[in-house]
């Protein structure tokens, strides 16, 4: 999400809009065309397309949304009827394919869609406080996995299934360690450099030409082991996990 509100940004930000149409239902009267974008940014797994009139667009990925980005006129790459939002100026087009959640709202009133958030690990404004109240919510519960954790964005925001199995086997820990046996704010300098990494250098490993480390992997870069490939939390909403029965404890 970072990278792609970074795209955004670069395509559309001080730009006003020629043709602007959002094909949602609850948005269907919603008029874009000549408003002009001032941002945009990402909070945690949230897009934030922000106007210069005080409005902001709300869209969210989950696990099949996409933007395309390009000159206007550009061939779209997802079918047109799969198009939720085209954003249209003199310079640049982008296409929000598959997106979910979308809403408008007062940029004044973003609290109502991100208020349940916990601290966004690649915010720009990141300082001691919002360490320490990351630390805070990822031990509110001491028995908790520490994979579960992770992905829950009420206590870390921007975390996906992906970077829960790299940053276990950064820490050298399992998936399932209870929270209260860890260094809580080690945890989120981990997982904060981890995502930091990702974003920077283009890779969910965080280094160039890895993919990953641990995810989706058969043996253990480290030492070779088999890999172990779980699930993880309650029935509906158990994730897929990879970790090294050796390298982790």
């Amino acid at each position: 999400m970072f990278r792609v509100a970074a795209r955004l940004h670069e395509a559309l930000a001080g730009e006003r809009i020629t043709r602007g149409e959002v094909r949602h239902p609850r948005l269907a009267e919603l008029e874009l065309t000549g408003r002009r974008v001032r941002e945009v940014r990402p909070v945690g797994k949230h897009l934030l397309i922000r106007f210069e009139d005080g409005g902001t667009l709300h869209a969210h990925l989950r696990m099949d949304g996409t933007w395309q980005t390009g000159p206007p006129g550009a061939r779209w790459r997802r079918p047109a009827h799969r198009a939720r939002v085209v954003l249209t100026t003199e310079r640049s087009q982008a296409v929000g394919f598959d997106l979910h959640d979308l809403r408008w709202l007062p940029t004044s009133a973003e609290h109502r869609v991100l208020g349940h958030l916990g601290p966004d690990l690649l915010d720009p404004g990141w300082d001691a406080d919002s360490a320490a109240e990351a630390a805070r919510r990822l031990t509110v519960d001491p028995q908790r996995e520490l994979g579960t954790a992770l992905v829950d964005q009420r206590v870390l925001a921007g975390i996906g299934n992906v970077h829960k199995s790299e940053i276990c086997f950064l820490l050298g820990r399992l998936p399932g360690t209870p929270v209260g046996e860890l260094d809580a704010q080690q945890v989120v300098r981990v997982a904060r450099d981890q995502l930091r990494r990702s974003a920077e250098r283009g890779s969910r490993s965080g280094n160039p030409g890895e993919r990953t480390r641990i995810y989706g992997k058969r043996v253990c870069p480290r030492c070779g082991t088999a890999v172990r490939r779980t699930r993880q939390g309650a029935d509906a909403d158990s994730r897929i996990t990879f970790h090294c029965p050796r390298c982790q404890v």
